[in-house]
């Protein structure tokens, strides 16, 4: 692989993984203030602020009962928020030891370990998050970025189409898959599926900065603009149009900084 096409490819790699670890565990209880973010659960704190009082919150109901899955798993996210991933995979790790058959502690550390960048480990552990006769789509599609991020693209694939076959036109997962083809050179099928993505209307505004990012990669650049500022108040767009351009820059001058990409920051929770 040319090291310039190796880029654009660690890049597209790491949006993968940055998208899926935004989703929370599946099937967390909610509790007092909960910030998992799972299905029915509460809106999760936005400010760096509000990220802080919950880690101060969750902090002290670790210290007192280390052993409660449902804090451990919140402590660990607030750790995720405020980019204390090594922490937050401690945490989870001894909560696994101590709830060795607890599925939803499993996902979170396998997508706890994948944030820290530990996707071997991270497959292993989400491998025993779900079982074949009750397989979880989010774990599907968690594993399917870390295969991504190994370069087991055609695996991968396959996953995100387990996935889909339980929540069919997922944007999450479609986003996904979108990035695996391009993963692939496939920019064709990537933008297509990204588009039917983005036409959901749950779809997040990461699902338009990879559409725009696959369309810009096909050297489509006032197309792409328009696509990341599309339909959003005027700060959005600056700030998408500002991703888009980061992104394609990197793409092409990826020598600088000692030849390593922009990576962006996965998303702590929704």
């Amino acid at each position: 692989m040319r090291p310039r096409t190796a880029r654009a490819a660690h890049l597209l790699a790491s949006a993968a993984i940055a998208a899926v670890l935004a989703l929370s565990v599946a099937g967390c209880k909610t509790t007092g203030d909960d910030i998992t973010g799972s299905i029915g659960a509460r809106t999760a704190p936005r400010s760096d602020a509000d990220w802080r009082r919950s880690l101060d919150t969750w902090a002290t109901r670790y210290r007192e009962n280390p052993a409660d899955i449902d804090i451990a798993m919140n402590y660990a996210q607030a750790l995720r928020a405020t980019d204390q991933r090594a922490q937050a995979v401690a945490v989870l790790e001894q909560a696994s030891i101590r709830n060795p058959h607890s599925m939803p502690l499993l996902g979170a550390y396998g997508r706890a370990l994948a944030e820290a960048g530990d996707y071997n480990q991270a497959l292993d552990v989400l491998g025993r998050a779900h079982t074949p006769d009750q397989p979880d789509w989010r774990i599907l599609n968690a594993q399917g970025a870390v295969l991504d991020q190994l370069g087991r693209h055609a695996e991968a694939q396959r996953h995100y189409s387990a996935a889909l076959k339980i929540v069919p036109n997922d944007p999450s997962i479609l986003s996904n898959l979108g990035l695996s083809y391009a993963l692939t050179k496939d920019l064709r099928r990537a933008e297509a599926t990204l588009r039917q993505a983005l036409a959901r209307p749950s779809a997040t505004p990461k699902v338009r900065q990879n559409l725009a990012l696959v369309v810009g990669l096909q050297g489509r650049f006032a197309e792409a603009e328009k696509i990341a500022s599309a339909d959003l108040p005027p700060d959005e767009a600056a700030a998408n149009v500002g991703y888009l351009r980061q992104m394609l820059a990197q793409r092409g001058d990826g020598s600088k900084k000692g030849g390593q990409p922009y990576v962006p920051p996965p998303d702590a929770g929704t």
